[in-house]
This record gives C-alpha cells, sequence and structure tokens, in this order.
C-alpha cells in the first residue's frame, strides 16, 4: 500500500473532507480528534475515511483511508482508518444513495438527547435539512452494535443521534451533510433556548413541510424553497 487518498480520482473527496473537517471544529461541533468524516464518488465501492486520531482542523491528503465498503479492506492511504469506519461503511451498504457520511460530537444535541429531551426543528431551514431526528441506543464505540442500529435508523432518515456520544449524518454531497449536522445543532441549540424559556411545544408549522414535499427534490437541491 503506497502514497494517500489525496491521489486522483479522490484528490476532491479528499479536499471536500478537510474543508469540512475545518468548518466542523471552527463552529464548535466537534473538539480536537472527536469525529471522522467520509465520502465516496458515486456508485463507489471505496470510501474515503479519515485516519485515527486525526484532528479534524488539521487534515492533510495523509489523514486519509481508502476503505473498501463490502468488506472493510484497507486498499491505500493511511493504514488505519477511524475506529468509527464500520459505522461509515454501514451507512453506505444499506444508502446506496449516500456518498457522505459525517459523524461529530454536538455537545447540545448529545446533552438534550441524554436528558430525554426531544430536539424540535423550529426554523425553516432545520426543516428543510434535518427533517427527522432518529436516536440510537448507547453502544460501545467503533462496535458492529453501534454501526448496525445507526444504519437501520439511517434507512429512511438522514441523521441520527448517537446517545451520550454524538451524531451521523448522511447526505449525497460531502457539503449537504455538513450541512444537516449544522442545522441539527443549531436546531438542538433552539430546543434548549425554548426550554429556558419554558416552552415545551412550539415546532416549525406543519404547513411548510407540506409544501417541501411537493417540490421536486432536485429544485430543492438548488434551494428552491
Amino acid at each position: 500500500m503506497t502514497g494517500d487518498a489525496g491521489g486522483s480520482p479522490y484528490a476532491g473527496l479528499v479536499a471536500e473532507l478537510v474543508a469540512a473537517g475545518r468548518r466542523a471544529v471552527a463552529a464548535g461541533l466537534v473538539v480536537g480528534s472527536g469525529g471522522n468524516l467520509s465520502a465516496r464518488l458515486p456508485g463507489g465501492d471505496t470510501a474515503v475515511v479519515t485516519a485515527t486520531g486525526g484532528w479534524l482542523d488539521e487534515l492533510t491528503a495523509a489523514d486519509f483511508a481508502l476503505v473498501r465498503i463490502a468488506d472493510g479492506a484497507v486498499v491505500g492511504g493511511s493504514p488505519r482508518p477511524s475506529v468509527e469506519t464500520p459505522l461509515h461503511l454501514a451507512c453506505y451498504r444499506g444508502r446506496p444513495d449516500v456518498t457522505a457520511v459525517v459523524h461529530l460530537h454536538p455537545l447540545m444535541s448529545v446533552l438534550l438527547t441524554a436528558l430525554g429531551h426531544r430536539i424540535r426543528l423550529l426554523t425553516t431551514d432545520h426543516v428543510l435539512y434535518v427533517r427527522e431526528v432518529r436516536v440510537a441506543p448507547y453502544a460501545h464505540s467503533g462496535t458492529d452494535e453501534l454501526a448496525t442500529a445507526a444504519a437501520a435508523l439511517l434507512a429512511d432518515a438522514d441523521c441520527v443521534i448517537l446517545s451520550n456520544h454524538g451524531c451521523s449524518v448522511v447526505a449525497d454531497s460531502v457539503g449537504l451533510a455538513y450541512k444537516r449536522a449544522a442545522n441539527l445543532e443549531e436546531a438542538a441549540l433552539a430546543t434548549y433556548r425554548a426550554l429556558l424559556l419554558g416552552d415545551t411545544t412550539t415546532t416549525c408549522p406543519p404547513a411548510y413541510r407540506e409544501r417541501l414535499d411537493t417540490i421536486p427534490a432536485a429544485d430543492l437541491a438548488r434551494g428552491a424553497h
């Protein structure tokens, strides 16, 4: 195994993941080497996955492994992919449409869920990007149990909270996956502030979600909402 994961045809994906890692740390969605990122080419059988111990705001092409989705074999780049690689691969196996998985440790999302509070989607952006928040029971990091539970919940959703741990968010691009993760944490913060104000029920008007259901997916992807 030679070289790194930054070579063609993966250079673009690596560059997007490097940028997403920097944004995530700057936004406080993860601290230090917590969290991990991955992406694949549309229809691809190999994923680019962050290596173990990489700080998300200091990633370089050398901090990525090329991992075969079917069996988890490392076929290039760093020989030590993230311990959460099974989580990423399970998401790809279950969702052929997914080309990016963002796993972060957003504090407010995890805190509210741990305390038994449902994260409410209060703004139109929360509904547009997050749509629904699923919650997986606690399971040890890096285990098949965690990967299987998360992938099952993401079969028909895009955001899952891993109890007492973090979140996993999927999309058909790195940029959209990051937007979903950022809006998930903003929704959690809005929920927290609403709770401080004594409100336990307010959400975005259902009519907005109903309107979104009438807009073609391609138009939504272009921001036509």
